[in-house]
């Protein structure tokens, strides 16, 4: 085999690995694009879920998920860690926390205790409850007229929806954000442990109530149903010298589950009798 020979032989092989790799990384591309899909669909509003952002009568307050990123010196604390860190609270605490160590400290050790903390929460399955809680009954009778009436979803009274942790876990109120933070990013949906519905708030959809019938239409508060663990560990920054780490220890986990309302939405339902 002459050299120009080789060359081909070469080329062409490079030729082929380059074209297996990109088929094998778009086909993972692929494979992830369908589970994603697959995950919004599951998380899609059906017709009967309707937005009441506009028509809601009472003002409710957006519960913002506080993003908290890391900074650089928290970044490089992070980076040398087995288990990951999103608790918010952490990551501010870690950001406000200046520790600057001398390059001349030969010999020093320094272990600065933070507590035990929630360090993140893995979810396991994430679930929508379109009729989580009844809020609200419209009625009409059309028995004994003799022409179809038209119903529509009008709010008599006012109602309060509230989610909350399955079950007692210490530090729940930081749970509460870390579960509504990754709840939000799931499900793409505006989520709230709190939300209400004010005395009036009306809807355009209207249902045909036929002679001789009585239309039932009620109305639901949906949710979300998020279950995972929470893992908690004892937070230390250990100082050695002039290098820092985070140490971790006493590391356990317990199961969570919570309700999140689904905020300023309403599932209806229409029946006849």
């Amino acid at each position: 085999m002459n050299l120009r020979t080789k060359l081909l032989f070469l080329i062409g092989f490079v030729l082929i690995a380059n074209f297996i790799v990109h088929d094998s990384i778009m086909g993972e591309k692929k494979k992830e694009k369908k589970a994603e899909d697959k995950q919004t669909e599951t998380f899609k509003l059906p017709k009967n879920v309707v937005s009441l952002s506009k028509a809601n009568t009472f003002p409710n307050t957006t519960e913002d998920v506080e993003i908290i990123e890391p900074s650089s010196a928290t970044k490089e604390l992070l980076a040398d860690i087995d288990i990951p860190i999103t608790n918010p609270d952490l990551i501010k605490l870690l950001n406000e926390s200046t520790i600057r160590p001398s390059p001349l400290a030969i010999g020093y050790r320094a272990n600065v205790y933070l507590g035990r903390w929630p360090l993140n929460y893995q979810s396991e399955n994430t679930s929508v409850i379109w009729d989580y809680q009844k809020i609200n009954e419209n009625k009409l009778n059309n028995v004994g007229g003799d022409e179809v009436q038209e119903i529509r979803y009008v709010q008599q009274e006012k109602q309060e929806t509230k989610g909350a942790l399955t079950n007692k876990i210490e530090d729940a109120a930081t749970i509460q954000k870390i579960i509504l933070q990754k709840a939000t990013e799931k499900t793409k949906l505006p989520l709230s442990f709190t939300t209400v519905v004010g005395k009036n708030t009306k809807l355009d959809n209207f249902y045909h109530v036929p002679a001789e019938k009585t239309g039932h239409l009620y109305a639901y508060s949906p949710a979300i149903n998020e279950k995972g663990q929470v893992t908690f560990g004892e937070v230390s920054i250990q100082l050695k010298g002039h290098q820092k780490s985070i140490q971790i220890k006493n590391v356990t986990k317990q199961g969570i589950g919570a309700w999140i309302p689904i905020q300023d939405h309403v599932s209806l339902s229409f029946q006849l009798k």
